[in-house]
């Protein structure tokens, strides 16, 4: 029968944000009621190894997996010290002093079946507007730090936005553990020793103790090292550093000084940038940077000069190599987090990454024979998706037109991937942005990054064009005031945490 061969266990190796995400999710998903008993769940991970712990900022498909695993969200905030995010905001990428907004929206309905940004590219070509940004609904509620969850009315400018959040990752993955647990995953305390491979499968992984744990499906959450896709399988490595060349990075958590604002911050600093990721109850700062450019006590005598309060921690640094596994599925073996590769935190996109590597696994979820085919579908899939994060990354940096520091003349003299150029070329050309298979962001998040940066289409669409420019312009003045008129209405950021908070207190009770 073919239940003969269904999948009877997964031991999950790492705990940390990717290994308790694929816990919790995998645990939900095989409690549907009324269907036949799913696999056995362990996680073994060591308190002795640490986890790098420092990605604090996501973008917004972290609701639907908090939903999915039915995570409250009041819950969620309370116990991960999470406030909101709407974006980011880019400071000193052009120059210092400059700076642009990347918001969770679009800017404005479409009219006369074109997207608004058109007709808003009409208005900069005519020299009547020099910024997209009052159409941006979370990019002006994030100035004014007002926020409030989307309308679901359709019909109404508050629903044009989505959001995200900063949390602690250490307390999201121990909240995660517990509801994990809770529907049944075994967590083993253990250093992992050995690895047992047979014909490019892992039969068993050895603890410190002797133990020995056998498995169907193993899932790689062992960190930057991969100790089973890399360590035990060789799946290989795609180096992207020509593109990407910072390898490092430095964090610093410190007290806030003042109310937590609704969206990150990235400055650009002389060899890399800087982030400020607020939480309820600290600060998150960090220096991502290139090695090649400055020394790591250099970076941290910059990192701490933009602190705005004395760091509580000492600093945790980094060193990776961006880039990809070349298969992040090989054998019985899945990598989901930083063992299936790394892309530096400027976009917020490494817990995505892990979210949709873990709904890609349960859409393909095998049986013990792991068709060729389902892996073959992974791995194209994983990599596409590595790839578009990537060069949308790389636009940030080949576009950046600082002028002070080595890396930034470095990348913006290094022609970027063929993906990017094509896309960046069509964008000058008409405003349009071509949307290739798994893409992470969408069309208003490009035009928002490279206008922010400087790129204008040189003409816009015929049909654009055909509507007289006044009305447009008065349209459009009309569509900012509402927008202004509408976030100003919105609470404020600290009163609406607070309401979460006393939301999430009246629940326990």
């Amino acid at each position: 029968m073919q239940d003969d061969r269904k999948i009877r266990s997964v031991a999950i190796v790492g705990g940390g944000t990717a290994g308790w995400m694929a816990a919790s999710a995998m645990a939900k998903a095989f409690a549907a009621p009324g269907g036949s008993a799913g696999p056995t769940i362990t996680v073994i991970e060591s308190e002795t190894i640490g986890t790098v712990g420092v990605g604090e900022a996501t973008i917004p498909p972290i609701r639907q997996f908090n939903s999915m695993i039915g995570l409250d969200e009041a819950d969620f905030m309370a116990a991960t010290g999470a406030t909101v995010k709407l974006g980011i905001a880019f400071h000193d990428w052009s120059a210092p002093g400059s700076r642009y907004f990347h918001g969770f929206g679009d800017f404005g309905p479409e009219v006369r079946g074109q997207a608004y940004r058109q007709h808003l590219f009409r208005l900069h070509a005519e020299g009547r507007i020099d910024s997209l940004e009052a159409w941006s609904l979370p990019s002006v509620m994030a100035a004014k730090g007002r926020f409030a969850p989307p309308s679901d009315d359709p019909r109404s400018v508050l629903s044009a936005y989505s959001y995200a959040y900063h949390f602690d990752a250490g307390l999201f993955a121990r909240r995660l553990r517990a509801l994990a647990e809770a529907a049944g995953t075994v967590r083993l305390e253990g250093r992992i020793v050995d690895v047992t491979v047979d014909a490019d499968r892992v039969q068993a992984v050895v603890l410190e103790d002797g133990r020995r744990v056998e498995s169907d499906l193993f899932i790689d959450c062992s960190g930057f090292r991969g100790l089973l896709i890399e360590g035990a399988l060789k799946a290989g490595y795609e180096d992207w550093t020509r593109w990407l060349p910072c390898d490092r990075a430095v964090a610093l958590p410190c007290p806030a000084t003042r109310a937590p604002v609704p969206y990150t911050a990235a400055t650009a600093l002389s060899a890399g940038w800087r982030w400020r990721i607020p939480l309820q109850h600290r600060v998150g700062n960090g220096y991502v940077y290139s090695s090649a450019f400055i020394d790591d006590q250099a970076a941290l005598d910059e990192l701490l000069q933009g602190l705005e309060a004395a760091p509580v921690a000492e600093p945790n640094r980094l060193r990776f190599v961006t880039g990809r596994r070349r298969m992040a599925w090989k054998g019985n073996v899945v990598a989901v987090g930083l063992a299936s590769g790394f892309l530096e935190p400027l976009e917020s996109t490494s817990i995505n990454l892990i979210q949709t590597g873990i709904g890609r696994l349960l859409e393909l979820f095998p049986d013990r024979d792991f068709d060729p085919a389902l892996l073959t579908e992974y791995n194209r899939r994983t990599a596409q998706e590595f790839e578009r994060v990537r060069d949308f990354i790389i636009a940030h940096y080949h576009l950046a037109g600082r002028s002070e520091g080595e890396l930034w003349r470095h990348c913006r003299d290094n022609a970027p991937p063929d993906t990017l150029a094509a896309k960046l070329e069509l964008f000058r050309a008409r405003g349009e942005v071509s949307l290739l298979e798994d893409e992470s962001f969408r069309e208003d998040s490009w035009a928002a990054v490279l206008t922010g940066l400087g790129v204008w289409p040189r003409r816009v669409s015929p049909l654009v064009q055909r509507l007289d420019l006044d009305q447009v312009q008065a349209q459009a003045g009309r569509l900012a005031d509402l927008i202004g008129r509408a976030a100003a209405s919105l609470p404020d950021h600290a009163a609406y945490l607070d309401a979460r908070r006393r939301s999430a207190m009246g629940a326990a009770a």
